[in-house]
């Protein structure tokens, strides 16, 4: 029995590090700085629970306290079902530093958990010990089928659990496993007994009926193989109805307005327009990043002769897109679920356009496409006279704009022409807003817009200050765009 009980926590250790990263993401980011922030507590945590069980385990080596601590694990594990919404909204308020706000989160919320998990493996071995004389056997065997289950549980995770239920209800189930695994190693004590089935009990009572909860008021937290994706409805200032899909804090990756769908909410879609004052009539769009297909559906109708081919790295997504935006079925919309740069390397025909909506928040960007050879992918996919239009999140100058700069001179590496447009002001660079860069493979001018033009208000927002030249050009190999979007 002890066997099944290492192997369990270990599994259950594995799973919590994986769905930690989950319920991070909308308030944190999913970057490098809140991985290794989670990893390096969880990690340190069971090391202080290593020391501190085994401590405990030379004191008092019975199965009823090892039992009495699974009990406790699985009330923490819990726990942070409950209590996660509101410690990350008080440090998205009142924290702004994503280094610091990562660590403080994944202290409060998954140590107390870790360091509980932590003892279980040396108490099991003090239980386990017949002789000095075998006392290598029995350490090493049991840390082996701790580590076995770790391996089951990161596979059980990140291929199943992850993609099939929400971040929340996992909680839940792996607290029920745990007051389980509590429940079968220590039989006899009848209150412990009582405790442990009552919590199982209850445990998977609450994750049957929290998320069908949620969703009847009109909350829909999902967890794909690839993101957290949060959607919910709420009033605009006209009294409309707006649906929002967000999957990273701070921004939201599409917004419909239920009472005109066509319409597109975000203010940084309409640049996209852009697109045919530099490339007029585009017959053949490419659209990286899907999100609710806003900009695709409404191309579809803006440019009737034209086809798009949209990449979506997350069939998730898209069926959310189905489900909640509308999206439907069209002979003129391709949609391929592909990484966007495994996409590029087969990309076999030639666009008109290339729109990239994939950088939708600055506590996470896919680097390997901010490189120079992303660029380079986009230049031999377009057409002589085509053009690349990004969507990205950043300030001009300054801290705030390292990113910004550092993608502008990549692209400037590239392309004969390289435009920015930032949405919300042209006045203050140190502000984080959307910037579109429009990049020109021709060095064909497209010279300025009339004021009775469509494409006049566009051109009042282009940025004509120099762009400092203080970043390097980002590279497969260096790409610390981790670094430049903290500040």
């Amino acid at each position: 029995m002890l066997e099944l009980v290492v192997f369990m926590c270990g599994a259950v250790v594995m799973i919590l590090e994986m769905v930690g990263s989950r319920i991070l993401a909308p308030y944190l980011g999913s970057s490098i700085i809140v991985w290794t922030s989670l990893i390096g507590i969880i990690l340190g945590s069971l090391s202080l629970g290593y020391w501190w069980g085994g401590r405990r385990a030379d004191k008092n080596p019975d199965r009823r306290s090892l039992s009495i601590i699974i009990v406790l694990a699985s009330f923490l594990v819990a726990g942070i079902a409950v209590t996660k919404s509101f410690v990350l909204d008080f440090l998205q308020d009142y924290t702004t530093n994503v280094h610091a706000a990562s660590v403080i989160a994944t202290v409060v919320l998954f140590a107390p958990p870790g360091i509980l998990l932590g003892m279980i493996t040396p108490y099991a071995v003090k239980l386990k010990m017949i002789s000095l004389d075998k006392s290598g056997n029995t350490v090493g065997s049991l840390y082996a089928i701790s580590t076995v289950g770790s391996i089951f549980g990161t596979f059980l995770g990140g291929f199943y659990l992850i993609a099939y239920f929400g971040s929340t209800k996992i909680l839940f189930i792996l607290a029920a496993v745990l007051a389980a695994t509590s429940l079968a190693e220590f039989f006899e004590d009848r209150l412990l007994k009582f405790s442990a089935l009552v919590l199982f009990i209850a445990l998977m009572a609450a994750a049957g009926s929290y998320e069908s909860y949620r969703a009847s008021l009109g909350f829909h937290d999902v967890d794909t193989n690839y993101n957290r994706i949060i959607i919910y409805d709420g009033k605009t200032a006209n009294s409309g109805t707006l649906r929002v899909m967000t999957t990273h804090p701070k921004a939201m990756q599409s917004a419909m307005k239920l009472e005109a769908p066509e319409e597109l909410v975000l203010p940084y879609s309409g640049y996209y327009d852009l697109v045919s004052w530099f490339k007029p009539d585009p017959r053949s769009f490419l659209i990286l990043g899907g999100g609710g297909y806003s900009y695709p559906m409404y191309a579809l109708e803006k440019y009737p002769d034209a086809k798009i081919d949209v990449v979506e790295v997350d069939p998730g997504v898209t069926e959310l897109a189905r489900r909640f935006f509308y999206l439907k079925d069209d002979p003129r919309l391709a949609i391929i679920h592909e990484d966007a740069r495994c996409f590029l390397r087969k990309m076999g025909k030639k666009y008109d356009a290339i729109l990239v909506d994939v950088f939708n928040s600055h506590y996470s960007i896919p680097f390997h496409l901010t490189t120079i050879e992303t660029a380079k992918a986009f230049h031999s996919g377009l057409a002589d006279d085509g053009v690349v239009i990004l969507n990205i999140l950043s300030g001009m100058e300054g801290r705030e704009g390292r990113f910004l700069r550092a993608e502008y001179a990549t692209y400037r590496s590239v392309f004969k022409q390289v435009y920015l447009f930032p949405v919300t002001s042209t006045e203050n660079g140190a502000l984080w807003q959307n910037v579109m860069l429009v990049a020109m493979k021709s060095d064909k001018e497209a010279g300025t817009p009339d004021a009775d033009s469509p494409f006049h208000e566009f051109y009042t927002h282009l940025w004509k200050k120099p762009v400092a030249a203080d970043v390097p050009i980002l590279t497969d190999d260096f790409a610390p765009v981790d670094s430049y979007i903290v500040f």
